[in-house]
């Protein structure tokens, strides 16, 4: 099977190239493709050498699965030309995440409802998908009618560049900064650029998305969204008030056996999810998990994830997989 890697010298195209490996997706030829200043350059999969090409070449090579990780802007010029030519995109960017006509696919969710006609599939927001995973068991059991998050966002959700801005300031050493102030020893309540209504695109996309996923408009959710120093993964703390009363013995049952998600939920022990713990594991982690007693029906819990994995690219090679499941593509 061929399979594209759509911005292969990134961070996260870097981790799909590496997820694929690990998870042993049937790749017979990898395609790796990156903007023009990088074609020619080379990338290592499963101990070969492979050039970059351009999107035009990587299109003619006929892959049949094209994972992107290169923007907004990009995914909106080369997807459709990919999708014409037959080959399935799914797509790690904003672009087609609200798109209607576009499926917004968490695999263990809603991954049954693809089908051959979606040539281009979108992978959601990564403080979307951990807290979805934990939300969706739930809302099966009990409805939800409200969820309030605030994340703390780890710098890799900013690709590099985050991550250099902050070994910069911890080694005390001048550089490009991505973000508008320091970020060591920091929390900057600003993720992606304030819209009108006062919140942060990042903020609307957990709202937006939530919704889309879980298919009920009807579920309300408000946003707060922070980047810290930290490089392990994305922490939520989450305000959930269900339709139902619940049982939390219960609750937690029904976490823990939820597809994608870890209990770690033991406070006498001090055992609970942290980013440092969630570092290159696929899996979202809950824990915290506690009755809100100023409100009816009302849950907190902490959520953690690793963003570059399960929050980006394992997420996309899990799409892939699911498409291979269902026939829709095939390694034959």
């Amino acid at each position: 099977m061929k399979v594209a890697v759509v911005g292969a010298t990134g961070l996260v195209g870097r981790k799909m190239l590496q997820v694929l490996e690990e998870r042993n997706f049937p790749v017979t030829e990898l395609i790796p493709v990156a903007s023009e200043k990088s074609i020619g350059k080379e990338v290592t999969f499963k101990n070969r050498k492979y050039k970059v090409v351009s999107a035009e070449d990587a299109i003619k090579a006929k892959p049949q699965v094209a994972l992107f990780s290169a923007g907004g802007s990009t995914s909106l010029a080369l997807a459709p030309l990919f999708a014409k030519a037959g080959i399935y995109v799914v797509d790690n960017s904003s672009a087609w995440r609200m798109d209607p006509s576009k499926k917004l696919v968490v695999p263990e969710i809603n991954g049954e409802t693809l089908t051959k006609d979606d040539y281009i599939i979108a992978n959601p927001n990564c403080s979307t998908i951990q807290m979805v995973l934990v939300l969706n068991p739930l809302y099966q059991k009990y409805g939800i009618k409200r969820v309030v998050v605030s994340t703390y966002q780890s710098v890799t959700g900013s690709g590099a560049k985050g991550v250099r801005q902050l070994e910069n300031e911890r080694n005390h050493t001048k550089g490009d900064m991505i973000y508008k102030y320091q970020i060591d020893e920091n929390a900057i309540p600003h993720i992606d650029v304030f819209q009108e209504n006062g919140y942060t695109k990042e903020e609307m996309k957990m709202v937006n998305e939530t919704k889309k996923i879980i298919n009920d408009n009807d579920i309300k959710v408000t946003a707060t969204c922070v980047r810290i120093p930290v490089v392990g993964g994305h922490s939520e703390s989450v305000n959930i008030e269900l339709k139902k009363d619940f049982d939390l013995r219960d609750v937690k049952n029904t976490l823990s056996n939820a597809p994608g998600v870890v209990l770690e939920d033991d406070p006498e022990h001090f055992i609970y999810p942290m980013p440092i713990h969630a570092h290159e594991k696929d899996e979202t982690f809950v824990g915290r998990i506690r009755r809100d007693d100023t409100q009816d029906n009302t849950l907190n819990c902490w959520i953690v994830s690793d963003n570059l994995r399960k929050g980006a690219a394992t997420n996309a090679v899990q799409i892939a997989e699911k498409l291979l499941e269902k026939g829709i593509i095939s390694n034959n």
